[in-house]
């Protein structure tokens, strides 16, 4: 696996795919810059090798050029994380841009335009590509969050570096910490699955079954396996349809040795809002009109219990309604028992849009071993899928 060690980048310039989308306000301006902080070390590391930097990346959903979407909107933003000063380009190919990388010195950066201007961009286009490896000596990927995307900017373009491509600091970092967990974790090792449906993680499941020694089933999703097992569950969210396949999976999990850990108890809602009525209820004797929002204080409590016996842990979705401050405490309890075994030494991997949230809402984000940059790229990793912007860099 090549990363930014193996190579000096001096005189060089490092053509680099950042993920920065990053959300903006009305006035244009960025209200979370966690994605340009998590690429500096590799942009910095660079430029102190005496190499510049041509910046690419995507921002939002554009039909076309669309102003709203113009990355010069963040240059000032990036150039305030970086510190260095950032030049900004209104392209992304063609003559203009390869005379503005061209004439990069040593310890410059250069943003190029919002790459989804073009559609040949996420249509994996290979004249794009090619256009865009004009402008570098080196292509580093370090986009993990569109890592799972055989985009031009991601996965085409690496054709066109043999032997001078590699994952930037992030990406390999994204890479070492899902491998922790999936390969090389020191045991017990613990997965929990939190969200709504069951359906959405069935993959990922099935994939960690032979890895893990420990699964909690929490969230919305643990209904569909208490209703399975003949327990009423009220008004709560529950996949009828997968019911068959909660079995099924329970059966396997026990074929394989892995302890399955469902709540016991819930916080039931007599409406799904934050001033609802409330009642702490056995998780199988749910009355109708009654819907279970969060855990209750015995399954956080038994929770608690294997999360300090664990010795790496996978934290994908919360517990509960978290969005609810009324239903937000079985998930700021768990986040609690994960930095707790975390500063006793476990290993920690928090991913998956609705984890990392209330990870940053809650304020564990330095409590945890690693906090995952991309949703989609990292179930897919936990699926066992081959991801095409990391095979184009091993290939």
């Amino acid at each position: 696996m090549k990363t930014l060690n193996d190579f000096n980048f001096e005189n060089k310039k490092a053509l680099i795919r950042v993920d920065f989308n990053v959300p903006l306000n009305e006035n244009f301006e960025v209200t979370d810059a966690t994605r340009i902080v998590s690429a500096k070390p590799t942009i910095i590391k660079i430029l102190e090798d005496g190499g510049s930097c041509i910046l690419m990346s995507h921002l939002g959903r554009p039909k076309g050029f669309q102003e709203e979407f113009s990355l010069k909107h963040i240059a000032k933003k990036v150039e305030d994380v970086l510190g260095v000063e950032v030049k900004t380009v209104a392209d992304c190919i063609g003559d203009d841009v390869e005379a503005a990388a061209a004439s990069l010195e040593p310890g410059q950066i250069l943003l190029l335009e919002n790459l989804r201007f073009y559609k040949e961009e996420t249509a994996g286009d290979k004249d794009f590509a090619e256009k865009l490896s004009k402008l570098g000596d080196i292509y580093v990927n370090d986009a993990f969050g569109t890592a799972h995307r055989a985009h031009a900017s991601t996965t085409i373009v690496a054709q066109f570096f043999e032997g001078k491509k590699c994952f930037g600091n992030l990406l390999a970092q994204e890479i070492e910490s899902i491998n922790k967990v999936m390969e090389t974790g020191e045991k017990p090792v613990l997965a929990i699955l939190g969200g709504a449906k069951v359906s959405s993680k069935i993959t990922i499941i099935e994939n960690i079954l032979d890895k893990v020694d420990h699964l909690i089933i929490g969230g919305g999703m643990a209904f569909t396996f208490v209703k399975a097992q003949g327990g009423k569950i009220g008004n709560s969210i529950c996949e009828d349809d997968k019911m068959p396949l909660a079995l099924e999976i329970l059966e396997q999990a026990k074929a394989k040795n892995v302890q399955v850990h469902i709540p016991v108890d819930t916080i039931a809602a007599d409406d799904f809002s934050n001033d609802a009525n409330t009642q702490i209820l056995d998780i199988n004797e749910i009355p109708d009109g009654w819907e279970g929002v969060d855990a209750g204080p015995k399954s956080r409590a038994q929770f608690h219990d294997v999360v300090m016996q664990s010795k790496t842990i996978l934290w994908n979705g919360p517990l509960g309604v978290f969005e609810m401050e009324s239903f937000a405490n079985g998930t700021i309890e768990l986040g609690n028992s994960i930095a707790e075994a975390t500063k006793n030494g476990a290993f920690s991997l928090v991913g998956g849009g609705d984890s990392v949230a209330a990870v940053k809402q809650f304020g564990f984000e330095d409590k945890v071993s690693y906090v995952s940059t991309g949703g989609g790229a990292m179930l897919e990793s936990l699926e066992g899928k081959t991801l095409p912007g990391i095979a184009a860099i091993l290939e």
